[in-house]
């Protein structure tokens, strides 16, 4: 009977182990979310404000472009 006792009490204690191992691995598991969706997140509001900034360059060439051609057809005029 002490033989039985003692092995449940053993198979109790590893249980209440592997139950705490649990709560840790969640918890890691839960701030590994947390940071990979920071991550994430980081990278979008990267990637938003390059495409802004390739945007507002794309609008600079234009617009340089667009006043280079008025001075050359102004330039036009005059020698008319």
């Amino acid at each position: 009977m002490k033989n039985v006792l003692a092995v449940l009490a053993l198979a109790g204690i590893f249980a209440m182990v592997a139950c705490k191992g649990n709560k840790e691995d969640k918890e890691k598991a839960k701030q590994d979310s947390i940071r990979q969706a920071d991550s994430i997140a980081k990278v979008k509001e990267d990637s938003i404000k390059k495409a802004e900034e390739l945007e507002k360059a794309r609008q600079d060439s234009i617009a340089k472009a667009d006043s280079i051609k008025k001075a050359q057809e102004a330039k036009k005029t005059i020698k008319k």
